[in-house]
């Protein structure tokens, strides 16, 4: 994984004031977002608005979505000059939508939602070796793109991992044989087994792709250039790992995501072990928040609580943001100052905003998107 010296400025700038806009009252309750136009963060509506119950009228029934989960964007233009399909790309910053029960792919893009463009809503696998508006899915958890165009997708009930190049449409399954199961490290991803692909994510450097292989309790890598898949986190035991062991010698108790920072510490996050771990470059892993008890509290990230948590991503001030699914909330852990915020929800940001179950945060163009799953809708917060 490649280093970086520095993040942004800007994006500094802007999480200096998004996240440490709030502070929590001595009662334990979430205070507000200040009023000030320069600190609290813009909540707008990617797709929905706001319920009956936040003063709007929003029906999530009537969303042309249905349980989305995964959100990842285009980063550019996916031309070559020795593309020979007719196949229009797609622009720049193009959202794709995955959808865990809905089955379907759809795509955002100037302020509109498309048609679906992949899935049919079936439970099945089909399609490979064709363009994706021919494929099917089971279970789609989320997705990544990296700047070459290429979607990968997590089809966790399928077991597999499936890539779409975003040029020609072609669709193919570049990690898992579709059977449950443990098998492979060392060997091709086609070959191996993996049992609830869960999350995908792509390193800094776009060389692996970390593969979240959830019954198996593993953390798991494919090089996108050998096509070998092997493990980084997770001896296939279920527990909570001591800190301070070898991250591949250690258990897992739920792994749901994990990503990479630039430094190339792994930050992987356990939904019931209510908890977010690194692995360190040397390999050890640790819990940097959660006390493994189901609870919302801010503050000191070994003393905060998490509930639940399904989601994460870096922001480019290099904050894990993570979607704290049964405290309907989205927090921030700071790895400097050792700290878990709460930025929206339960009354932090927009206090009005009632989440419903969000599973899903992305980092794009310094802002955060935010996939309230069970409200059938994607929001963005800005500043």
């Amino acid at each position: 994984m490649k280093r970086s010296s520095c993040f942004e400025i800007v994006s500094a700038f802007f999480l200096a004031h998004f996240i440490f806009a709030t502070t929590q009252a001595a009662d334990d309750k979430p205070a507000l977002f200040s009023d000030s136009k320069n600190d609290a963060p813009q909540v707008s509506f990617v797709v929905g608005q706001r319920t009956v119950a936040e003063g709007g009228a929003w029906n999530p029934e009537q969303s042309p979505l249905l349980r989305p989960f995964g959100v990842a964007f285009t980063q550019t233009q996916q031309t070559s000059s020795q593309q020979t399909t007719t196949q229009q790309p797609l622009p720049e910053n193009t959202m794709l939508i995955v959808e865990l029960e809905g089955g379907r792919v759809f795509s955002w893009a100037n302020g509109q939602l498309s048609g679906r463009i992949s899935g049919d809503g079936s439970r099945s696998y089909q399609g490979d070796g064709h363009h994706f508006k021919q494929a099917t899915y089971n279970g789609m958890h989320n997705c990544a793109i990296d700047s070459a165009g290429m979607l990968y997708i997590s089809d966790t009930w399928n077991h597999c991992v499936r890539r779409v190049n975003l040029r020609s449409g072609l669709i193919t399954t570049i990690a898992g044989n579709g059977t449950a199961g443990y098998s492979g490290d060392g060997g091709p991803a086609t070959s191996a087994t993996f049992d609830y692909v869960m999350c995908v994510s792509l390193d800094p450097a776009e060389q692996n792709l970390i593969i979240t292989d959830l019954n198996n309790h593993r953390i798991r890598s494919l090089n996108l250039e050998s096509g070998i898949v092997q493990t980084i986190a997770g001896n296939g035991q279920q527990g909570v790992p001591a800190d301070g062991e070898p991250a591949v010698q250690s258990p897992l108790k739920d792994p749901r995501a994990a990503v990479a920072d630039a430094a190339g510490n792994l930050y992987i996050l356990e939904r019931g072990g209510h908890a977010l771990r690194v692995v360190s470059v040397d390999g050890k892993i640790r819990t940097v928040a959660g006390t493994g008890t189901a609870g919302f509290k801010d503050g000191p990230a070994l003393s905060a609580q998490l509930n639940s948590p399904k989601h994460l991503c870096l922001s480019g001030a290099g904050l894990i943001m993570i979607a704290d699914d049964e405290n309907q909330a989205i927090r921030a852990y700071d790895p400097e100052s050792q700290t878990l915020t709460t930025i929206l929800g339960r009354g932090f940001g927009d206090p009005q905003i009632q989440l419903s179950h969000p599973h899903g945060v992305c980092w794009h163009n310094d802002a955060l998107f935010v996939v309230d799953s069970s409200n059938n809708r994607i929001l963005k917060l800005s500043n």
